[in-house]
């Protein structure tokens, strides 16, 4: 096996130049970058670390080969001429998992799937010298894509899909995926010392996504993945991305704010929190976002309200954006954040972005609006580190009385 490997992030339409800075970040060498996936190469203990810290990847894919197929004679010769005995032990479980094609000629999902499943079969049968596969060991999930015959084969790192935190127990009906949560805080330019809201919170996704970026928390530190149990990856490299982790989580305090009129959503956010370990971090109140006000300065609002695709009507939704507009415009300091599907928020928000990305969330087309404020000054009293521990007494809580 050579001493790099090539791997796959796949990633939500909109944010591949998040994750690409996620992936050099993490010491790793991006060769390419395609709409849905971020190719990169590493050493092999990159398959640990990049599970434990990619943030807002979807999964983590070893590439396994890549080639031109137009019939499927060509994909089974090419899929059993690949090493699959460099990854695949004889007792291995590898189903060909997901399959997708687009402008091929391949165009059959069902047929490729039998096809690469019988192509590894013959492969491994060859090299361990059996008749038979009981797959009774580790899985090795087989993902195929094609693309205008442009066959990728990889096995999937990753097990369930990286969103899969181990924190979110529970959800409201619209939530919004904790990756792409993740990818909003990264794009706010938001820091621990200065204060955050989210004044629709839901289940608290969002501020539990920034609780645990403030606090350089790995966001796979509490969960498993498949290629945990793989033979080809020495369980020493498991254990020393893990205390990486551990060990770059740091010790700033700050206090991140959630409110929302729903008292049910509000209940399972804090057990959200609890189970993410970020509890201490974030704290939540019921309040509707018409009564929120502050006196704090150059705060930060990310926040994903309803925008009729899943929930509400479209009159409520409008008169919910034209309060959201009043509220925020009131703080003149602060920088704002919204994701919606709705295309026509800006004019009943009242105030064009300072840009507008288009991202999806799952299978929903939504635009990120990004209101820019200034930025804190550099030179700041040490006093004011501590802002954010009384920002929670700031929120006007007539609402609750």
């Amino acid at each position: 096996m050579s001493k790099k490997i090539n791997l796959i992030a796949t990633v939500a339409f909109g944010i591949e130049s998040v994750v690409k800075d996620e992936i050099k970040k993490l010491g790793y060498e991006v060769t390419e970058v395609e709409n849905g996936k971020i190719r990169y190469s590493g050493p092999l203990e990159a398959i640990p670390r990049s599970n434990l810290w990619l943030r807002c990847a979807d999964r983590v894919l070893l590439e396994i080969g890549r080639f031109k197929a137009e019939t499927f004679d060509e994909l089974f010769e090419k899929t059993k001429a690949l090493p699959w005995e460099n990854w695949i032990p004889v007792d291995g479980e590898f189903p060909a998992a997901k399959i997708t094609s687009v402008k091929s000629t391949l165009f059959s999902k069902s047929d490729g799937q039998r096809i690469v499943k019988k192509a590894v079969v013959e492969r491994l049968r060859s090299k361990y010298q059996v008749d038979w596969f009981d797959e009774n060991g580790g899985k090795y999930p087989i993902h195929i894509q094609i693309l205008k015959d442009e066959v990728t084969l990889s096995i999937d790192t990753s097990g369930s899909g990286l969103n899969k935190r181990g924190y979110r127990q529970y959800g409201n009906e619209a939530p919004l995926k904790e990756t792409i949560s993740a990818a909003l805080v990264y794009l706010s330019r938001w820091r621990p010392d200065r204060v955050f809201l989210d004044p629709l919170c839901g289940s608290g996704t969002i501020v539990i996504e920034a609780a645990l970026i403030g606090k350089n928390i790995a966001p796979g530190l509490k969960r498993d993945f498949v290629s945990e149990t793989w033979d080809a990856i020495p369980p020493e490299l498991w254990e020393q991305a893990r205390q990486e982790a551990r060990d770059a989580i740091n010790d700033k305090e700050f206090l991140l704010l959630g409110s929302d009129c729903d008292a049910n959503a509000l209940k399972q956010a804090r057990t959200n929190a609890e189970l993410a370990g970020v509890s201490d971090l974030v704290a939540f109140q019921k309040l509707p976002v018409q009564s929120v006000s502050t006196k704090k300065k150059y705060g930060v609002i990310i926040t994903n309200p309803p925008y009729g695709e899943r929930i509400g009507e479209e009159k409520e939704i409008q008169r919910l954006y034209r309060d959201m507009g009043k509220v925020f415009h009131s703080l003149d300091s602060w920088s704002y954040f919204i994701i919606t599907g709705y295309e026509k928020f800006e004019k009943y928000f009242g105030e064009v972005a300072t840009k507008n990305r288009k991202l999806y969330n799952g299978d929903i087309k939504t635009y990120y609006y990004q209101y820019y404020g200034p930025l804190p000054p550099r030179k700041r009293n040490p006093v004011d580190e501590a802002q954010n521990m009384n920002a929670e007494t700031e929120i006007n809580t007539q609402a609750n009385k």
